[in-house]
């Protein structure tokens, strides 16, 4: 499995969850999703250093 994938879609469910609780816990959805962002960046960052690296 490639490095950074995990997070990057664990970020992307994490991010979700917080726009569909924007509503009721405007606040704490915002916390949320800022944190699925952070996750989306990083994990993304890792998919772009090693994607010259062969999966064996």
């Amino acid at each position: 499995m490639r490095e950074g994938l995990i997070p990057t879609v664990l970020g992307t469910a994490v991010t979700a969850s917080g726009a569909a609780m924007r509503g009721k816990y405007p606040m704490a959805a915002a916390a949320v999703v800022g944190f699925g962002l952070a996750h989306v960046v990083l994990g993304a960052i890792d998919l772009v250093e090693h994607r010259k690296q062969r999966m064996f």
